[in-house]
């Protein structure tokens, strides 16, 4: 706005002299007092020092983010994972596929963790080459895989070079909610290679069944995506505390993903290094999971129904028989396959264990003493 500025007239001075003069002093005192007011926000601002309208300062330093040194310290050990293979189509044509994932560094010898189903085609097509690049490289290195556990989503794959950075492993289990979490990996392939994603531990021993299997995991809302797979799921110390495993989409879901934890995973990864395979105790049945309604709508019990009992297992030499309702294990009550398992898989083979059986509405009680069986699934044969 203009400023108006109103003279009176004084004898002896002609009037468009004031005027001038008035004006010319108005616009030196308005230069003077912009200048200053300038200086003093510069100053200000360099300082770093902001005021609200109490007038109490504000000091604003700058920091590092901690991701940053997780990212430095971490980053090096995730590599590119990718399955090159070639197929003959119903039609005859050759054609060539490619899938891509991630993995992290176990030795510096060159043993590389990674999931199963990131390696599954080549685990089922001898044809198929996996590929493994690592971190700041574009070079593609051969790998041969050492051994593989779909019951766990876990597989070692070796490459032929030494000198390698291996990631170092936190516990999982002294995890807590809340605690800050970093996913590395691939995301999309490795054009993406290295993205970090950080977020926070979500949840612990969440319960996740995906193809059949059921696994305790670790959620977090880090980004993890398609190709994230293999990769690490970081603690603030920059130690892997998970195995990036899979994630829930959809229009309505946002930041869902899970994590294989640490201590579940170590001891696969030692054992498969060291057998190349996993072999577990089983009882040697298929079973149903019996919930309420199926069991009022059916007359039976709450458990796991026996819909067969395998030739020569241990179920058979323990006394069990197709029709059974296993209802409890050990003493205590279970309602799934997934309850047996977790049980059975917490002992070792030449252990006995005690089931508690429902037989025509009368309860049964026998004892099992476990065999191995490399071939054992999850939810079909115990």
């Amino acid at each position: 706005m203009e400023e108006k500025v109103f003279i009176k007239e004084r004898k002896g001075m002609p009037k468009g002299l004031m005027v001038v003069i008035v004006a010319a002093i108005g616009g030196v005192l308005g230069s003077l007092l912009t200048y200053f007011a300038l200086d003093a926000k510069i100053n200000s601002m360099v300082k770093g020092n902001s005021s609200n309208n109490s007038g109490v300062e504000y000091k604003i330093q700058e920091t590092d983010s901690p991701v940053v040194a997780i990212a430095q310290k971490a980053g090096s050990s995730i590599v590119g994972v990718q399955i090159n293979a070639v197929t003959q189509s119903v039609f005859g044509n050759l054609q060539q596929s490619s899938e891509e994932g991630s993995g992290i560094i176990y030795s510096e010898d060159g043993y590389i963790i990674t999931n199963y189903h990131v390696i599954e085609s080549a685990i089922n097509n001898s044809n198929a080459k996996v590929y493994v690049t690592l971190s700041n490289s574009d070079e593609q290195v051969e790998a041969s895989i050492i051994g593989s556990d779909a019951t766990t989503d876990l597989a070692v794959i070796k490459i032929d070079k030494t000198g390698l950075t291996p990631a170092e492993f936190g516990k999982s289990s002294d995890l807590k909610v809340g605690e800050l979490a970093v996913a590395i990996g691939n995301p999309l392939g490795q054009e993406l290679a290295g993205s970090v994603t950080g977020g926070y531990v979500s949840a612990l021993n969440r319960k996740l069944t995906t193809d059949g299997r059921t696994y305790k995991l670790i959620q977090t809302d880090a980004a993890i995506n398609p190709g994230n797979s293999g990769g690490a799921l970081v603690n603030s110390k920059g130690q892997v505390i998970g195995i990036n495993t899979v994630k829930i989409g959809g229009d309505q879901v946002e930041g869902i993903g899970f994590a294989i934890p640490s201590d579940d995973a170590l001891p696969i990864i030692k054992e498969l290094i060291q057998n190349k395979k996993i072999v577990r105790p089983y009882i040697g049945i298929s079973g149903i999971n019996v919930d309420d309604i199926t069991a009022k709508r059916n007359n039976i019990v709450i458990g796991v129904y026996v819909a067969q009992v395998l030739v020569n297992s241990p179920a058979q030499a323990g006394g069990i028989q197709k029709g059974d309702v296993i209802v409890a294990v050990e003493g205590n009550a279970i309602t799934s396959m997934e309850e047996l398992n977790e049980v059975k898989n917490s002992k070792k083979i030449g252990d006995t264990i005690t089931l508690k059986l429902n037989r025509s509405g009368k309860e049964v009680e026998v004892k099992v003493t476990l065999a191995s069986d490399d071939t054992a699934s999850t939810n079909v044969t115990n």
